[in-house]
Order: C-alpha cells, then sequence, then structure tokens
C-alpha cells in the first residue's frame, strides 16, 4: 500500500528525509505548460534524490488531495510506518535528554494531527502516542498540516492508552493531561523531567480513565472572554511550556 502527500513542504522533507520510501512525485502543468515554482523546486529534489518524476493529469493533484492546496505537487510514498512506544523513549536516550511526548486521547482531526505533530517536533517533542481507535489517521491532510513534521517526528500507535501511560509511570515520564477546569495552571508544574503531555478529543477532552491515570491534570491559564482553546492551540501553547521550562533550566546558572 501506498501513500500520499502534497504540497511544496511535505513533499521536500519525504524527499530529504526519507528518499528511499518515495516511489514517484506528481507534478502538475500549467495551462502553459509550463510547472510552478513548487514543482521546479520539487523536481530538482527529486533528480538528486533518484526519485522518478511524472506529469499528473490536469485535476489528478485536485481529486487525491480532495481540495487541499496541493501548488502542483504531490508524491507517493510506501506506507507510513508507525514507531513503537519504547522507540520514542530511546530517541530521548540517544540525545541525552529527559522523554518529552505528546499523547492524543481521541483526535479524529486529521488536520488538527499534522499541527500537533508541527509544533511538536519544532519545540523538541520525540514523538506523538495516539491510540489505534477512536483517532485520526496519517493521511494527506495529516501530512499537509504537519508541513513535513511527520516525516522527522515518530508517531507510536497503542492499543490501551491508560495503559501506556502505565508504562511510561515505569520509566519515570510523568503524565500530564490538559484540562479548561482544572485547579492547577501548567506553568505551576515542573516540566523539566520526563513527561508526557495528554490531549483530549475536540469535542469531550480527555475520557474518565486516561484522565484518572494522569499523574496532573493542569490548566492553560486564559485571560481572554473565549472559555477554551481548539486543541491544535492549547497543545502548541503546552508544548512551548515544556520548551521554555527545559531552556530556562539549562540556561540557569
Amino acid at each position: 500500500m501506498s501513500r500520499f502527500v502534497y504540497g511544496l513542504n511535505p513533499v521536500l522533507e519525504a524527499l530529504k528525509a526519507h528518499p528511499h520510501d518515495v516511489v514517484r512525485v506528481l507534478l502538475e502543468r500549467g495551462r502553459d505548460g509550463r510547472r510552478s515554482h513548487a514543482g521546479e523546486r520539487v523536481a530538482e529534489a527529486a533528480a538528486s534524490a533518484g526519485v522518478r518524476i511524472e506529469d499528473a493529469p490536469q485535476g489528478e493533484l485536485s481529486r487525491r488531495s480532495r481540495g487541499g492546496v496541493h501548488q502542483g505537487v504531490g508524491a507517493e510514498l510506501t506506507e507510513f510506518r508507525y514507531a513503537e512506544l519504547p522507540d520514542l523513549l530511546e530517541a530521548a536516550q540517544s540525545r541525552d535528554e529527559a522523554p518529552f511526548l505528546l499523547l492524543l486521547d481521541g483526535v479524529t482531526d486529521p488536520q488538527n494531527l499534522g499541527a500537533l505533530a508541527r509544533s511538536a517536533h519544532a519545540l523538541g517533542a520525540h514523538g506523538l502516542v495516539v491510540p489505534k481507535d477512536r483517532a485520526a489517521g496519517i493521511g494527506p491532510s495529516a501530512f499537509k498540516a504537519a508541513a513535513g513534521a511527520l516525516e522527522h517526528c515518530p508517531v507510536a500507535r497503542v492499543t490501551n492508552l491508560a495503559r501506556a501511560l502505565d508504562d511510561l509511570k515505569e520509566e519515570r515520564v510523568w503524565s500530564v493531561g490538559l484540562a479548561a477546569e482544572a485547579d492547577r495552571e501548567l506553568s505551576a508544574i515542573d516540566l523539566t523531567s520526563g513527561v508526557a503531555l495528554v490531549l483530549g478529543s475536540e469535542g469531550t477532552g480527555m475520557r474518565p480513565l486516561v484522565r484518572k491515570t494522569c499523574d496532573y491534570v493542569a490548566r492553560i491559564s486564559l485571560k481572554g472572554s473565549v472559555a477554551s482553546l481548539n486543541v491544535a492551540a492549547a497543545g502548541a501553547i503546552a508544548l512551548y511550556e515544556v520548551a521554555r521550562q527545559r531552556r530556562s533550566r539549562r540556561s540557569a546558572p
């Protein structure tokens, strides 16, 4: 089975990170018969990587991207390979860092999944953990929203998220669930040791068992009149708080 990615950054990152996984690059020409600027950049990268380049018929990229902004470029890759939970811990160990993970409990919008992967990678997380059921899949929309981050940020898929949290406790990775009504603020928790941030679904939040299993439940302090944040925005803020605390600790005398 193959997967399809589209858009300049996702395709370029796939060619850079995993060129052997790219089966072929598809480029669409305009009415003047020329490729777009994005298409020329991808063609050059694909040629350097030794990847086959094909012209896509008009409309094919729009159809395969389901109307997404493809910029005239797409690529077929081998099936996405999920990581295992120990792989994420090994990634932290290889960087001589305390584990920093993001767990998603029932996030079903693939664009939110991609945006969270992009933030997690940008802010130094060692990977994402998602359940096998009741969760968005790693598909074209997620790859587009991630803007190439999913080629670098591993995603582990587990059968039982609460059990995964228990397994992480044994590795001294403490879990912090986010909930708008929590008593404690996220910034009041020490996030410099091994930490797993847990975000619930877009509508109902964390499931009761997952929330009960978390070591801490915290909120992001809001000052505006809007009562809550989109899960991708909340995740970005929480990820930044972990990165901020760790940076401050490293720079402390």
